[in-house]
């Protein structure tokens, strides 16, 4: 029987010297992909740099939560205790990324195998089941692009289960109590992000693959410039204290991110030329906030009048 719509193949069912024999058209197996000959093919090629980038995004997105709301939730609280909670989440998503990479195919090794993302609907692979009119209805939802989509939820899991059992441990090992006094509450704010970002990641995971360079860019530059204004950072003395130097490089980290992704990490010299206008909004602002700055506004509209 032929093999109708985008991602139905026949799986291999014996092979040997000379015969090779297959299944009925169907979905491939977890790990395998259709080619184009519609046979079902393991995925053993190495994941490309912007699948990587894309992983650390998406790694990123439960750290970057944490941070937030351990942040909102330690408002009035000593800055040790809320640098040891924001430290446990790093700890807690950095376990929990190299646990998932250990259990993934090849297991106990940091490395993965992964099918190469060739479109959009390989994310979506459910709604490109062949039509029911044909005489026999086939279902070939599968992993097209194996490991990217699934390979995330586990991350997640693990980020749930690790700070469920370390950030208790460690905030009565440490008695972070000195310090904070609401420091469970990050735990609880983690209850509700986590299934959000589980449904972000099931309903939206291939348009972020493609998006994410985007969405990094702009929002690192919005977070710079909300920055630099909210903390009245107007001179270099007020920049080079040392937590607002921190902030700057991790914003210039996340730019530089999203220009290496937005690349795609292609052509060695174009991607160091781009790296080199991660700078430029932090030198544009100093440049124009001798002309921007409102006491200066408010004073020579004063002086007109």
């Amino acid at each position: 029987m032929a093999c109708f719509g985008l991602y139905c193949g026949k799986t291999l069912l014996f092979k040997n010297s000379s015969t090779e024999i297959y299944g009925e058209c169907g979905a491939c197996p977890r790990g395998q992909r259709t080619n184009d000959q519609k046979y079902c093919q393991p995925c053993t090629d190495p994941p490309e740099l912007y699948d990587w980038l894309y992983l650390g995004f998406m790694a990123m997105l439960p750290l970057v939560s944490h941070w937030l709301c351990i942040q909102w939730n330690a408002k009035n609280s000593n800055s040790r205790g809320v640098f040891f909670q924001q430290v446990s989440a790093l700890l807690e998503c950095s376990m929990a990324a190299v646990v998932t990479l250990l259990v993934s195919d090849p297991i106990g090794t940091l490395v993965i195998h992964s099918c190469r993302v060739l479109m959009l609907s390989d994310w979506y692979t459910m709604l490109y089941n062949p039509s029911p009119d044909y005489i026999t209805t086939v279902h070939c939802t599968q992993e097209a692009v194996y490991p990217l989509y699934t390979i995330v939820f586990v991350y997640y899991a693990f980020c749930l289960v690790l700070m469920m059992l370390l950030r208790p441990l460690l905030v009565k090992k440490i008695q972070w109590h000195l310090y904070v006094s609401n420091q469970l509450e990050s735990m609880y704010a983690a209850l509700y992000f986590f299934p959000g970002l589980t449904v972000l990641q099931a309903v939206a995971g291939g348009l972020l693959y493609y998006a994410f360079p985007y969405i990094v860019l702009v929002a690192s530059l919005a977070n710079l410039a909300v920055y630099l204004v909210f903390a009245k950072v107007e001179s270099y003395s007020d920049l080079i204290k040392k937590d607002r130097l921190l902030v700057l490089f991790s914003q210039w980290f996340l730019h530089a991110y999203g220009l290496l992704a937005l690349s795609r990490g292609q052509q060695l010299e174009q991607d160091l030329l781009l790296l080199t206008l991660v700078p430029v909004p932090t030198l544009f602002y100093f440049f124009t906030i001798k002309f921007t700055k409102p006491s200066r506004i408010i004073i020579e509209g004063t002086k007109e009048h």
